[in-house]
């Protein structure tokens, strides 16, 4: 029998209109009311008509968790994942779909992670693509305030830092494409210490559970179960790097043959792809592409 995985997005991947489809569904519509409740504005009315919103941290983070936790939880009525994990923010959803914890607490969690991701300051993110990856390793290892935020494939990465350095960087290192990304802070990097610190108060007041399903973690891709664990792993998340080349190796390598992406784009399937050959893989985007 095929072993699948469920894999979840992140920031990068909202796209306007997502979520418009989950109004007509009585799961989503009470959850979508609940949102609004803990986060003082409506999820579907900014997925919806406010392009502007929808690219900010602060609200990008908290509508990605709504519309990818209840298209899962919708598939979850038809099939069983046999391993999960999620880039960056999809992390989170990976963890509520496993049971470590429930869905009002996650949003939480990421209402608050976004509120201080999106006051961090003074940093810059750039991707590249198509380099040669030991003279990044070097030129890295050689420039000060500046780290592999996302390793998302053999020829994509992130790095992240001051601006300075990054540019150092980018400098030093002949790519296909070096593109600065449009976002507030340096994220997945040792500058998000202060931010990554004030949220480790609010995780730690939150109580983690033995996930159902082995998550793959961003800081750690190795599958794990046990509830200290994987809030050890969330913790560092903020400062550490998102490891999805590793994540992508890892899921033959643990019987995975079948991966289902669950929210909008098609990003991960597509890294994974660039990764590793052999794996089935699919997308649900919206309640259009769930199985009857």
């Amino acid at each position: 029998m095929t072993k699948t995985a469920w894999v979840f997005p992140g920031q990068g991947s909202q796209a306007l209109g997502m979520g418009s489809d989950l109004l007509e569904l009585p799961l989503a519509k009470e959850k979508i009311a609940q949102a609004e409740e803990i986060l003082g504005w409506s999820v579907i009315e900014i997925c919806n008509n406010d392009a502007e919103k929808l690219s900010h941290t602060l609200y990008t983070q908290p509508c990605l968790y709504v519309v990818e936790s209840i298209l899962a939880d919708i598939l979850l009525k038809k099939e069983q994942p046999d391993l999960v994990a999620g880039h960056s923010l999809g992390e989170y959803i990976a963890l509520y779909v496993a049971g470590v914890f429930n869905w009002t607490a996650g949003l939480h969690l990421v209402k608050r992670r976004a509120e201080l991701m999106e006051s961090a300051a003074g940093g810059m993110m750039a991707a590249l693509m198509n380099f040669d990856r030991e003279k990044l390793e070097k030129a890295i290892a050689e420039t000060p305030d500046v780290t592999l935020a996302n390793d998302n494939s053999p020829a994509q990465v992130v790095i992240s830092g001051t601006p300075a350095a990054v540019e150092t960087v980018m400098s030093q290192v002949k790519a296909k494409r070096a593109v600065p990304l449009k976002v507030s802070g340096a994220f997945h990097s040792p500058l998000m210490a202060a931010a990554s610190a004030e949220f480790n108060d609010v995780l730690a007041a939150v109580e983690f559970n033995t996930a159902k399903v082995p998550v793959l973690s961003n800081v750690e891709p190795t599958p794990s179960t046990e509830a200290d664990v994987l809030k050890q792993r969330l913790i560092q998340q903020m400062t550490g790097g998102v490891r999805w080349r590793e994540i992508s190796l890892a899921l033959p390598e643990n019987g995975i043959g079948r991966v289902v992406e669950i929210g909008p784009g098609n990003v991960l399937t597509g890294l994974i792809k660039r990764t590793c050959s052999g794996l089935t893989l699919e997308n649900i985007r919206s309640t259009a592409e769930l199985p009857v």
